[in-house]
């Protein structure tokens, strides 16, 4: 599945579920000569501006990188720097009580992106949930999405990085029957989804 196909779908997830969304897909930023791009930069007002920062892996993505080191270092360094750009730079209110980021690390669900994940499950699941902007509080996820065959507003992820860490009893008890992710799952050998059961 590539990554284009995961940001239209996204995109179209906002738009279906959020009341006039600003969107942009491939948006770049630039903090103290450190640079970049997001795959998807969605900003709400709920009143609130909120900002949702989204990194898409797909499996060209999973299978050119080194591992889990790169993929992170690639997420962590937008988490770092994409507020930090005068452009994007979120302020402080003193009665927000609400993350003011998100930011999602999203893979598709496919064998090789299942594959990735599970091989370097504990990387993954170290990854912080909370998360601060400067003073502004944000949370940090990393998922699969879910529902990319039905509506858009059926757009869900389900995380590796909070109480159900990947190959979890809650972690599969949160994947949708009948989807692309729970088809995946059974189509990668049981002894990579679950070493433990393997001897």
């Amino acid at each position: 599945m590539r990554e284009d196909e995961l940001a239209t779908r996204v995109v179209d997830h906002y738009t279906a579920v959020y009341e006039d969304p600003e969107i942009r897909l491939e948006e770049p930023y630039d903090a103290d000569g450190r640079r970049g791009v997001a795959d998807v930069y969605v900003r709400l007002r709920t009143p609130e501006r909120v900002d949702h920062v989204v990194e898409l892996k797909g499996d060209a993505a999973v299978r050119r990188a080194t591992g889990a080191n790169e993929v992170l270092r690639q997420y962590r360094r937008m988490e770092r720097y994409f507020h930090a750009d005068s452009t994007h730079a979120i302020r402080p209110k003193l009665r927000r009580t609400e993350p003011g980021a998100h930011f999602l690390l999203c893979f598709a669900p496919t064998p090789a992106c299942v594959y990735h994940v599970a091989t370097h499950r504990g990387l993954y699941a170290s990854v912080d949930v909370s998360g601060r902007v400067d003073d502004v509080p944000a949370v940090r996820t990393v998922a699969f999405l879910t529902g990319l065959d039905g509506e858009p507003s059926d757009l869900g992820f389900v995380s590796i990085n909070a109480d159900a860490p990947f190959g979890s009893g809650a972690f599969f008890e949160a994947v949708p029957r009948d989807s692309r992710l729970a088809d995946s799952l059974g189509r990668v050998d049981d002894d990579v989804i679950d070493p433990d059961d393997s001897e």
